[in-house]
């Protein structure tokens, strides 16, 4: 079942509402989180900044997250 082929209307896009809301904001929210992190930082656990910009914005709500997990450097206390 293709959802996008079922839309025909912005009437039939309003029952899909409360489920895409919530998702952008989250994919903003992260993308936004990574990218500031990512210009914060010098040195990265893997890759380097370029790759780690554009996975990050690239990738949705996945890559943020691959940033946070691979990427980001240990912070020193």
């Amino acid at each position: 079942m293709n959802i996008l082929a079922e839309i025909t209307s912005f009437e039939d896009l309003k029952e899909y509402l409360p489920f895409i809301i919530p998702l952008a904001v989250i994919q903003l929210s992260l993308m936004i989180a990574a990218l500031v992190s990512i210009f914060r930082h010098k040195e990265y656990k893997t890759a380097n900044r370029a790759v780690w910009v554009v996975v990050s914005l690239l990738i949705n709500i996945i890559g943020p997250i691959l940033y946070f997990v691979l990427g980001k450097p240990d912070e020193e206390d």
